[in-house]
């Protein structure tokens, strides 16, 4: 009887969400009573703690939220990761209960969820936000966590050295792209207006020199970027916050915005094979509760828009002589390699976000002959599914697999400003003289 009365309150909890701000023990039991009254289709789990000891909250979403399923997506949202930035905190809590009531009725809705497992992590810093103690448009001390740290300058950087102490916030997310096969992402902030994408940091190689920071995936950002600011209420229409910033589109290179070394969104793609953008979603950081409602009406359709862009592209299966999934094996596209490859998961599964067009794809197990096939993309989205082209090495077997290691923590973009004509003649040398060297000996 007690049980059930427990249950009952959760449940009811869960149904009364209201638009104001949800401290720590209220987004905790509203998460709670959720998953109480959807338990079929939700899952609640921590990724770590906090600096001061609270949960890093994620609820999944989907009809096999308990663990990955092979050829379903996985996706992520991640709000509050600057305290003080609050907008998204919220927004992601309206849209769990948006998509739990619309589950079974919404076939659209319903399909997406059939289809894709969405993580969703309202706060990331819930210290900080604990910290803001009265709402305040501007930047406040609770942009930090409790030791002071910015946490989107924290990660590991592609193209410098990051001297900053790692955060527990920051470690605990770095071990969730590495234990789960995230392919798409976006991190909720504010004090803007704008769907910034990839990279935040670069170098001459990347274009630094002419402002422009570009990934191999740059078209495929630009349409995420895109997809997001087109079904915003006003995000599209580019005039920013003020009159010295406006962005065409509503969108913009990161590094063209501003140079940021340490970002999570590069460190995802980079590292965890994860496109992730950076949505800035109120110019107020901290707006009044009364605002709330707007703001997720605004975002409401984008949100779901944009989740349906994990299915883009095209997924399959690398497998040795007798079925078995072979993990580690590299699969990109054919003239778009990435500085760190994009490599199989435990399954043997791969998943890369393409748009439209025909491609070739290299599927590479080290130490066999790479093997090529050329796909024709269409736009699968509103089918829920990307295209799927399966590879089987027939003469791998299980003794004979490979299994390769993660890519460093190195700075991966370094040694190729070597041969920009930026550097100095006299660096050209160098490598020059060693490469002969090494070559004559």
């Amino acid at each position: 009887g007690a049980v059930g009365i427990l249950i009952l309150c959760l449940v009811s909890a869960a149904a009364a969400l209201d638009f104001k701000y949800h401290h720590s023990e209220e987004l905790e039991e509203y998460l709670r009573g959720v998953h109480a009254a959807h338990p079929s289709l939700t899952h609640l789990y921590s990724i770590g703690r906090s600096v001061e000891g609270r949960d890093l909250w994620v609820l999944v979403l989907g009809r096999f939220p308990t663990h990955h399923k092979i050829g379903i997506p996985e996706f992520k949202y991640v709000a509050n990761m600057h305290g003080d930035e609050t907008v998204g905190r919220e927004i992601l809590l309206h849209l769990i209960d948006f998509l739990v009531t619309s589950y079974g009725r919404d076939p659209v809705l319903t399909r997406l969820l059939n289809n894709t497992r969405i993580h969703i992590m309202p706060t990331m810093n819930p210290d900080g936000f604990e910290a803001t103690k009265v709402p305040d448009c501007h930047y406040t001390r609770g942009r930090y966590n409790s030791n002071g740290e910015d946490l989107n300058r924290n990660f590991p950087d592609a193209f410098e050295n990051n001297s900053a102490s790692i955060q527990p916030e920051t470690r605990a997310v770095m071990d969730w792209i590495k234990n789960e096969t995230f392919v798409l992402s976006a991190n909720l902030h504010g004090g803007a207006l704008v769907a910034s994408y990839t990279f935040d940091n670069g170098n001459p190689v990347t274009g630094s020199l002419k402002g422009y920071s570009r990934s191999p995936d740059d078209d495929v950002f630009i349409h995420l970027a895109k997809t997001y600011s087109s079904n915003h209420a006003s995000m599209y229409k580019g005039t920013g916050c003020d009159n010295r910033q406006t962005f065409p589109g509503g969108i913009t290179n990161g590094y063209s915005w501003y140079q940021l070394e340490g970002g999570m969104q590069d460190y995802n793609y980079v590292w965890g094979q994860c496109f992730e953008i950076t949505l800035e979603l109120s110019c107020c950081k901290y707006p009044p509760a009364d605002q709330l409602e707007k703001f997720w009406k605004d975002n409401k359709v984008a949100l779901i828009e944009y989740i349906k862009q994990v299915h883009l592209g095209v997924k399959g299966q690398v497998t040795d002589k007798n079925g078995n999934p072979i993990p580690n094996a590299i699969v990109e596209v054919k003239e778009r390699p990435h500085v760190c490859p994009y490599r199989t998961n435990e399954h043997g599964e791969y998943f890369l976000l393409l748009l439209p067009g025909t491609y070739v794809i290299n599927a590479t197990v080290p130490g066999f002959k790479s093997m090529l096939k050329t796909v024709e993309i269409s736009d699968n989205t509103g089918n829920f599914s990307a295209l799927k082209q399966d590879f089987s090495f027939p003469e791998v077997s299980d003794q004979i697999r490979s299994r390769v290691a993660s890519c460093p923590r190195t700075p991966l973009y370094q040694e190729l400003t070597w041969t920009s004509a930026a550097v100095k003649p006299t660096v050209h040398i160098l490598v020059l003289m060693t490469v002969m060297h090494v070559i004559i000996k």
